[in-house]
């Protein structure tokens, strides 16, 4: 049972290590957020991370993404994967802190109820088999290294590997990607935005050697990349009959900001942005969006924002809502009710969004109270 430091409410859907509930983060924003954000600190320095955004005078700029980090001398911006080196920003570029795998498809992946290596969608030219791709694989790319810093991550053990890194060339990734019976390649993490120059060059130098073959080229990420840099993205994807998934973690910053440290807005604007290439090719989709039912936080109210935003955009976009399970600081919330992913799903379709479903259901457990 957590308490809010601010109002003194009580529940099982506050959480002590953050300490405050979603009315009053979204409410009490300026009063609560100085408390908040030691928590993030704390959860960072234990792995070397720099407690916050640097923002050092007359530091070297990353432009990778929306913290735009400003990194002194020897030292390394938020991702903890770039650093100012001689007044040169390196890491994440000729090679790249990761681990890949092939995953056999179906996979267990955000988009595969309605992706080619899933479905078939898209077939011939994007998919091998009318239906799903039985007997081939994904190449899965897990980046060790994330400019967010969510609090509940669902894959938190990666920031280990900032201090334990596991370089890979782009060479090496580029034919691993091209063996016989891989069909798509998906980078995620962590998250491949502060590694993205790295991955682009992968990308680059597989399509250039597959030939006539099928290679999907797939992103899940948490969308606040630089504009430009998601161009390229998005043009390799819609290229090639892959996809980009965004996680929308949450709609109002405060609360954003209270769970994952950085703003949201710059996300929001590119998937808005990416919507406008819908129609270069509407199946495969394209642009999926998924959201974290973290109890007490991700409610109706926030999924009802987030749904109506995307219905405003192309009420086909597909939108997957996901069971959340108590990981890293925020091991002290239950797993997401049935009955709670039920409500969003019903709010998510009221606001008008065709396809929309409940993923990882068997983590769905009993009512909060």
């Amino acid at each position: 049972m957590g308490k809010c430091r601010y109002c003194g409410k009580s529940s099982i859907t506050i959480s002590n290590t953050l300490g405050y509930c979603y009315h009053c983060i979204r409410e009490h924003w300026e009063e609560v957020s100085p408390e908040i954000f030691k928590v993030h600190e704390k959860s960072r320095v234990v792995f070397g991370l720099p407690p916050s955004v640097p923002k050092i005078e007359n530091g070297r700029i990353c432009q990778l993404c929306t913290n735009i980090c400003k990194i002194g001398q020897g030292e390394k911006g938020f991702c903890g994967i770039r650093e100012n080196k001689n007044g040169s920003l390196i890491g994440g570029v000729n090679k790249g802190n990761l681990s890949f795998y092939y995953d056999p498809l179906p996979t267990n992946c955000v988009a595969d109820w309605i992706c080619p290596g899933g479905t078939g969608a898209g077939y011939p030219k994007y998919a091998i088999r009318p239906k799903a791709e039985y007997g081939y694989h994904n190449l899965a790319v897990f980046y060790q290294a994330c400019n967010f810093n969510c609090l509940y991550c669902q894959n938190w053990t990666f920031k280990y590997g900032i201090n334990q890194p596991n370089w890979v060339s782009i060479k090496e990734l580029a034919d691993a990607a091209l063996r016989e019976n891989v069909s798509c390649v998906c980078f995620f993490g962590g998250d491949p935005t502060p590694q993205i120059i790295h991955a682009l060059a992968v990308v680059k130098s597989a399509l250039r050697e597959k030939g006539e073959r099928i290679l999907r080229i797939c992103w899940e990420t948490n969308g606040s990349v630089n504009p430009k840099i998601l161009k390229n993205m998005a043009h390799f994807s819609l290229e090639t009959g892959g996809c980009i998934k965004f996680d929308l973690k949450v709609w109002h910053e405060p609360v954003h900001r209270a769970l994952c440290s950085v703003s949201n807005q710059q996300t929001l604007n590119n998937f808005k942005w990416l919507s406008g290439l819908i129609k270069e090719r509407e199946e495969p989709p394209f642009l999926i969006a998924s959201t974290l039912l973290v109890p007490g936080y991700v409610d109706v109210t926030e999924v009802r924002k987030i749904s109506s935003f995307i219905a405003s955009l192309d009420p086909n976009i597909p939108y997957s809502l996901l069971g959340f399970y108590p990981h890293f600081f925020m091991k002290d919330l239950p797993t997401t009710s049935l009955s709670h992913a039920l409500r969003c799903l019903e709010a998510a379709k009221e606001e008008g969004l065709i396809r929309v479903r409940i993923g990882n259901q068997h983590l769905l457990g009993h009512d909060y109270e």
